[in-house]
């Protein structure tokens, strides 16, 4: 390697350095500097939402003092988890709106379905709380929208949970691909293999003892109670969710359009199907390709719901794909792979794995941190509306089964009367998409 481009990689490790640490820490503010206490209701507590309560109360001076559940037997044992851990016996609601009236509360995490997220997030605010809400941002376009417009107006700290956004070596990769030393990059490809079994298809059955079905529902169209769409599985039907494409989508494409500073493509081009268990459950695609065509490269998505190995041999990943190299990152860590000169010589230095280092814990201190600060978090409501709109587009070019162009000007797609239809949800009465 030439001694002028040894150094510029020397250069560009340091610039690495010097960037992540700013974007980890926006608000140099720690918790433990403070004396005042973050009082905490969370909306959605089975899985991922419990996650998020236990990372929160990991933190100093924070308070779960509610929870919401539409499943008593969920509530009343997250309850007893907290009470247990904190001595503290958190109020209860089934009714999110009556968690929001709760005057102690300073900060709302939603953690549920995600065609609740638009109703809650706008809500939360208006109540004058903080928001923590769970990634996809919205289940539609226009719910993206509108989010990101109430993000605006009000005066709460909100934050999308995409939590790689706070992962240091996320950050570090995302430098290194912006300094330039991987070339002119044409490509950027973006996977999930999450190696799920088939999912059988059931009955309709009688709702769950201490169970509120038509809370769950929402907006959402009426449906008999099928246990297939209800907890974890509500993500592989349109109704509640876009699969895998906006569950784990969300996280990679994140990064390729953070990597790229890209925003919405020129057009969007989708094909797959449920190909590994044609006569499965899951309403979504369970095999899918999306491309994403900008000025001068493309990005792809790729995902199986079935399949467990991915390309380069990785279930996730985004690969910034360089004339001089290509850089692999995922939740392992990143490292690049160079490209050859010539049979002896390589295009660049190789740069042997980074290992990766987490994140979760670290957006919900960023949170926090930015409550006390007034700054901007490192997730911020526009950052997941244009991932959001990105994801949906594909989702929307798979359900047309037709190539989809976004106008910018009148905010729909050009000529494309299905995919225009969309855009927005049709919300189940009495509920209503919220008007900013």
């Amino acid at each position: 390697m030439e001694p002028s481009r040894r150094k510029f990689f020397k250069n560009s490790l340091k610039i690495v350095a010097g960037t992540s640490l700013a974007s980890i820490l926006p608000g140099q503010v720690s918790c433990s500097d403070k004396n005042d206490k973050l009082v905490i209701g969370a909306i959605g507590i089975r899985n991922q939402g419990f996650a998020n309560i236990r990372q929160f109360l990991s933190q100093p001076n924070v308070e779960c003092a509610a929870l919401c559940d539409v499943d008593t037997t969920i509530l009343n044992g997250r309850a007893a988890q907290i009470e247990k851990q904190t001595g503290i016996k958190p109020r209860l609601y089934k009714d999110f709106r009556k968690l929001l009236e709760d005057k102690d509360i300073d900060a709302v995490i939603i953690s549920t379905p995600d065609h609740w997220h638009c109703i809650m997030m706008v809500m939360a605010l208006e109540a004058g709380k903080h928001v923590f809400v769970e990634k996809p941002l919205a289940n539609t376009i226009a719910e993206c929208q509108i989010m990101e417009k109430a993000a605006r107006k009000y005066k709460g700290i909100v934050t999308v949970g995409q939590w790689q956004r706070s992962g240091k070596h996320w950050q570090d990769a995302m430098a290194f691909v912006h300094t330039g030393e991987l070339g002119k990059i044409s490509r950027v490809k973006a996977w999930a293999y999450t190696g799920k079994p088939k999912l059988p298809v059931v009955e309709n059955g009688p709702v769950p003892d201490g169970v509120d079905y038509g809370l769950w529902l929402g907006p959402a169209p009426k449906r008999p109670f099928n246990k297939n769409r209800f907890h974890y599985n509500f993500r592989y039907y349109w109704d509640y969710a876009g699969g895998l494409m906006t569950d784990w989508g969300v996280h990679m494409l994140d990064f390729a359009l953070y990597g790229m500073q890209a925003k919405t493509p020129n057009a969007v081009t989708a094909m797959g199907g449920k190909f590994s268990y044609p006569d499965g459950a899951r309403e979504t695609p369970d095999s899918l390709q999306v491309l994403y065509e900008y000025e001068d490269y493309v990005i792809s998505w790729e995902h199986s719901v079935c399949l467990g190995k991915g390309p380069e041999n990785r279930s996730h990943g985004v690969a910034f794909q360089g004339n001089n190299g290509t850089l692999i990152v995922t939740r392992n860590g990143w490292q690049v792979y160079p490209e050859k000169l010539n049979k002896d010589e390589f295009k660049m230095e190789e740069v042997p794995l980074q290992p990766g280092t987490g994140g979760f814990t670290e957006h919900v201190q960023n949170f926090i941190e930015c409550i006390k600060s007034r700054r901007k978090p490192n997730c911020t409501v526009k950052m997941g509306k244009e991932v959001g709109m990105v994801a949906h587009m594909g989702n929307l070019a798979f359900r047309t089964g037709e190539r989809l162009r976004w106008d910018k000007k009148t905010n729909e797609f050009t000529g494309n009367i299905t995919a225009n239809q969309l855009i927005s949800p049709e919300y189940n009465s009495p509920w209503e998409l919220p008007k900013i």
